[in-house]
């Protein structure tokens, strides 16, 4: 079921304001870009940057998780509710709204020095609770309720985000770290429950257009899936012993290797938008298993699944969906151009990079080049679809499906 929202009027009328992963996903990477920016030069003294309050470390990975992940993710639930659950499209002033919290966010961060830490908080983490009370109502009146599924995802972000900066007030950096993680596994349940469902659907539709083999949502996977997904993050963020949260590592591992190899990743080589959802799956794979593997090998540190899975997995996935959205959400044919493969073949490749300065393989002096290969590949994104986010919409062609990311139910 597709509930369209009525046309948009009044002062936010403009295209932008016309779906919540137009301003989102224009912010977010623009955002990206520049703590990216910020963070590298300021790590080797090319420019001078104290974040108020905050370590560079911590404030580089906040800002990548609960500032641009955060906004990205945001604008993906957002746009696709409605496609899949029937809700009601979030546009107009309540868009507004929303973007609105997000950029006093970014603004409390930096104003934290001379604003109350208790008001930081308020403002920093507005944006996914208003946004899932927003949503709520719907998902509540809605047929299927798996889709109720998705605003833990928005609620984990809100969590982590109170307890990073109730860390900070109580000047507890370890804490503030911890809080992050808990934003990341937020991030890491879209992944499984969205990326993995969707890559599924998408490869699905790849298969029949070729008269290949069918490929259907099996939902005891699902299930088992998940309940993998949720020993994973019990272990990564609770006390148990190392060789405990391993193991749950690697059972998730597994789960997700059965998960991967029903979609034929042979089949579909042709295809760019869903090939690079198999890239992903594969670093996440990976990272799950040096997440356990660290527990048994001293050469891999505890740190290292987390460049596995931010750099690979969640990059690749990201510049997927966002290249993915984009065209089909203005109009135009699931086709990228052939720089924006070029893009997502640099993030393939930069992720071995990461991981290989991570475990001292290659010097740390390879970990600018990371940097700005990571970077271009966004700038690719940005240039080739920034105007198609402010711009209208191309007309809708005769026998074009509405406005769903090929609607799962």
């Amino acid at each position: 079921m597709n509930n369209i929202s009525a046309p948009v009027s009044g002062p936010f009328s403009a295209p932008l304001w016309q779906s919540a992963f137009r301003p989102f996903y224009l912010l977010g990477v623009l955002y990206g870009l520049g703590v990216m920016a910020v963070w590298i030069l300021t790590t080797y003294g090319v420019v001078e940057f104290t974040p108020a309050l905050y370590s560079l470390s911590a404030w580089h990975g906040h800002e990548m998780v609960f500032g641009f992940s955060g906004a990205v993710v945001a604008g993906f639930i957002l746009t696709a509710l409605p496609g899949w659950a029937g809700t009601e499209e979030i546009s107009g002033g309540r868009l507004a709204l929303l973007v609105l919290l997000w950029f006093l966010g970014r603004i409390a961060i930096y104003s934290s020095v001379f604003v109350p830490a208790f008001v930081v908080l308020l403002l920093d983490c507005s944006l996914y609770l208003v946004a899932t009370f927003m949503v709520l109502p719907g998902l509540l009146r809605a047929e299927n309720k798996h889709y109720l599924a998705l605003l833990p995802i928005l609620l984990m972000l809100c969590l982590g985000n109170v307890v990073f900066h109730l860390a900070i007030m109580d000047g507890d950096m370890a804490r503030a770290s911890w809080g992050i993680q808990i934003g990341l596994m937020g991030i890491v349940v879209k992944f499984i429950l969205a990326g993995g469902f969707l890559t599924t659907i998408f490869t699905g539709n790849a298969l029949r257009q070729k008269d290949g083999p069918e490929l259907n949502v099996n939902p005891l996977l699902e299930y088992i899936s998940a309940l993998s997904l949720g020993l994973f993050i019990y272990g990564a963020l609770s006390d148990v012993s190392d060789m405990v949260a391993a193991g749950f590592a690697f059972i998730a591992a597994g789960v997700q290797i059965v998960r991967f190899l029903r979609w034929r990743t042979h089949l579909i080589l042709d295809a760019p938008l869903v090939l690079i959802m198999h890239l992903s799956y594969l670093w996440f794979i990976s990272a799950l298993i040096l997440f356990g593997a660290a527990a048994f090998l001293d050469e891999i540190s505890s740190q290292i699944w987390l460049h596995a899975f931010t750099v690979g997995a969640l990059s690749l996935m990201m510049l997927s969906l966002l290249t993915r959205v984009s065209l089909r959400h203005t109009g135009r044919s699931l086709i990228p151009s052939k720089v924006m493969i070029v893009s997502f073949a640099s993030i393939f490749i930069v992720a071995f990079l990461r991981v290989m300065v991570s475990m001292e393989i290659l010097p740390d002096n390879w970990l600018p080049v990371t940097a700005v290969i990571w970077s271009v590949s966004f700038i690719i994104y940005i240039l080739l679809h920034g105007l198609m986010l402010i711009r209208p919409s191309l007309p809708k062609q005769q026998g074009q499906k509405g406005r769903a990311l090929e609607t799962p139910s």
